[in-house]
């Protein structure tokens, strides 16, 4: 058995202690949170599962082999470094960490004690994207562009941007489907409405390598919710709607060609190809039960986590040079 302490009880938390408990290979010895009235909504749901308002009741119980942190992402970074240096595995919820030196430091210590990290980017774990993967793989082609809308009315965070809170999940997903992709410089434009000292509506540029680019449009401020996706490659398109009960992906027979033959307006022609639109099934698992499964199969096999430390440090470079870029009013930022 797993033995797991959970730092963390909030918005994300029961869904995470709920999997870890659906898992035989997981025994959840203890969660802790500072608020009272969530551990007593805890022992509600799961009367067995011991509690406590002491994080450290978790950090240093020699009992404990993983520690989940699911916190704000300012605390990532404290409790991750005690609990590697407690030599417990850690895993954490998106963002990784606050900055990019935080993060190389938690890997540094990880490898050094032969211990694991993994990042909570679930969605790299839903049939959809495992799907786009494999199309991405198979269809498209040489990859163009990563197109994605992430918009709804909220939830406002007291210490992260819009780009921060909603952004992670398509750069994870991004680097996942496209992994030979290099990026060399980002471009944010943003606005702060609501007066808070964060951006609620953001527009973040991801340049690099291979001519290849990835924007996302992030906002708290839509009045509707939009989860819509565009991959297009030289020889087909797709099109990913989360929302969508059913026909979550489409691949689409269509694409643009230069026209070789020398004309006279050989600069300007282009050929448009129209063919059929592909539907495939997509298979409907909880992601997070799946990612629990990822877990335990590399702490018990000792593999490397499809959503390790240096995955989750590729998402907060970006991250941490969209802020420098929003400073400087849209200027491009280059990354190591």
């Amino acid at each position: 058995m797993i033995k797991v302490g959970v730092i963390g009880y909030g918005y994300w938390g029961p869904n995470v202690v709920r999997n870890f408990k659906d898992n035989p290979e997981i025994e959840i010895v203890r969660v802790s949170d500072i608020s009272t009235n969530r551990l007593q909504a805890l022992k509600s749901a799961h009367p067995e599962i011991d509690v406590s308002t002491d994080e450290n009741s978790i950090l240093k119980d020699t009992e404990i082999d993983l520690v989940a942190i699911i916190t704000s992402t300012s605390t990532h970074y404290r409790l991750a470094k005690k609990a590697l240096e407690q030599g417990k595995h850690v895993f954490v919820e998106k963002p990784f960490t606050a900055t990019s030196a935080q993060a190389s430091e938690l890997i540094e210590i990880a490898e050094r004690k032969k211990l694991l990290i993994m990042v909570d980017h679930t969605f790299l774990f839903t049939g959809a994207v495992n799907k786009m993967k494999e199309l991405v793989n198979k269809e498209l082609g040489k990859l163009y562009y990563y197109d994605s809308v992430r918009v709804n009315l909220g939830l406002f965070q007291y210490d992260a941007n819009v780009i921060w809170d909603l952004a992670p999940h398509d750069l994870s997903i991004m680097f996942y489907i496209n992994p030979q992709f290099k990026p060399h410089s980002v471009n944010t434009v943003g606005a702060d409405h609501m007066g808070k000292g964060m951006v609620d509506v953001a527009y973040l540029t991801v340049n690099g390598s291979d001519n290849f680019i990835g924007h996302f449009h992030c906002n708290w401020l839509s009045p509707v919710k939009v989860r819509k996706t565009l991959v297009a490659g030289d020889k087909k398109m797709l099109v990913w709607d989360d929302l969508e009960a059913n026909e979550k992906v489409k691949i689409y027979n269509k694409k643009v060609e230069e026209i070789k033959e020398k004309t006279e307006f050989y600069k300007l022609q282009v050929r448009y190809h129209h063919g059929d639109i592909l539907i495939p099934v997509v298979k409907q698992v909880e992601a997070l039960k799946l990612e629990t499964a990822h877990l335990v199969d590399c702490l018990k096999n000792n593999k490397r986590p499809i959503n390790g430390g240096y995955e989750g440090l590729q998402v907060v470079k970006i991250l941490e040079a969209s802020d420098l870029s929003l400073k400087s009013g849209g200027k491009e930022i280059r990354i190591d």
